[in-house]
């Protein structure tokens, strides 16, 4: 009998244990999801933040406004750049463009190089060559004369000339290009070197370099002057204020060091060529120095003391030898001369046709025109 009951009792718990095996399952002891809690309360509303400022808008109007742009057409129109005296017989001509024309300072600029035949319309030119020197025939201004009289097909010097598009329009962090073409250093046209006046000056040395170099000697202690228009050709100014490519002769005047002078160091073409100006006056785009530009760093306007004095008295020793006269400005005259006038001579035109009186570089144009005269005196 106890038997019986033991054997029942050991049925029901092993059947009790079965049944909690099965109800362990994850999905059974689960419960449900309870109700979702109520919203909370709305939080208040954040300050507006202030309206933003186009500053790329800002930018351009700054430039590209009339009340910006008109005095520099004002300034520009009583530039030399703007009186296009040379453009149809200069502009067109492939040893000229480079600088009288629109046509060919832009394919220089971006190109490297003009058009070789030049800038003319249906006939190519023909230059009428002279028999006795094999040399081209010049006219009244010194031009090529041509048989056939091609037609300039150019245009004058313009802002668009020097201005185009800008490189980039983050001016924060790369700068305003001002739009300027030619900013990159220049290589000389004469013997290639390499000018860096740094950013905007060297667009200025494009055409203010000189557009041949100095005299040689012939082996027999000569020099042919070949034209009227020898010399550095009116544009020596990127040279004269490098302290470059003068005729150094041997004197007693010292020739200082290249890239020397205060102006190189302490100034640039356009801090002191384009100043701001109101309607009508010098700097800006007129490129004429105004007084300001002189004062804010010197007292006075300030003189190369004895400099035109020197140039008078070099000029008289040179036209007595043949080599230069005066006839509305002083002029090469066609022919042979020894070396020394010859250099003489170029030492005179370089610091003549820079314009500035030596103000460019005073100790190297100094040097230059004394020891000339002691050579022919």
């Amino acid at each position: 009998m106890k038997n019986l009951k033991l054997i029942g009792f050991l049925i029901i718990l092993s059947s009790s244990l079965m049944f909690m095996s099965c109800e362990t399952d994850y999905d059974v002891l689960q419960g449900p999801a309870g109700v979702a809690g109520a919203d909370g309360a709305a939080g208040a509303d954040g300050a507006a933040g202030a309206d933003g400022v186009d500053a790329s808008a800002a930018s351009c109007i700054s430039c590209h406004s009339n009340t910006h742009r008109e005095p520099i057409y004002a300034s520009y129109d009583i530039s030399q750049h703007a009186a296009a005296e040379t453009k149809d017989y200069a502009g067109a001509r492939a040893g000229c463009a480079q600088c009288h024309s629109h046509e060919g300072y832009y394919d220089y600029i971006t190109y490297g190089a003009v058009n070789p035949a030049g800038y003319y319309g249906l006939s190519e030119p023909e230059v009428i060559i002279d028999p006795d020197t094999g040399l081209p025939e010049l006219g009244e201004f010194g031009e090529v004369l041509y048989s056939n009289n091609p037609v300039p097909v150019v245009t004058a010097i313009s802002c668009d000339t020097c201005h185009g598009t800008h490189l980039s329009f983050d001016f924060e962090n790369d700068g305003n290009d001002f739009a300027l073409r030619g900013l990159d250093p220049v290589t000389l046209i004469t013997d290639g070197t390499v000018i860096d006046f740094g950013n905007k000056s060297n667009v200025c040395i494009s055409c203010h370099q000189p557009r041949r170099t100095g005299p040689t000697d012939d082996g027999e202690g000569n020099f042919r002057i070949t034209s009227s228009h020898w010399g550095p050709h009116h544009g020596p100014q990127a040279t004269l204020y490098q302290g470059i490519q003068g005729a150094e002769i041997a004197g007693s005047v010292p020739y200082p060091a290249v890239a020397s002078s205060t102006h190189r160091q302490d100034a640039s073409c356009t801090s002191c060529h384009m100043t701001p100006a109101a309607v009508g006056e010098a700097a800006s785009h007129s490129w004429i120095p105004s007084d300001n530009a002189c004062t804010s760093c010197h007292t006075n306007v300030p003189e190369v003391t004895g400099l035109q004095a020197d140039m008078d008295h070099l000029g008289e020793l040179l036209e007595t030898a043949g080599a230069l006269h005066f006839d509305d400005g002083w002029h090469p005259v066609p022919g042979t001369v020894s070396i020394e006038v010859a250099e003489a001579a170029w030492n005179f035109l370089f610091v003549y046709e820079d314009m500035s009186k030596g103000v460019h570089n005073p100790a190297y144009a100094k040097a230059l025109i004394s020891n000339s005269i002691e050579a022919l005196e």
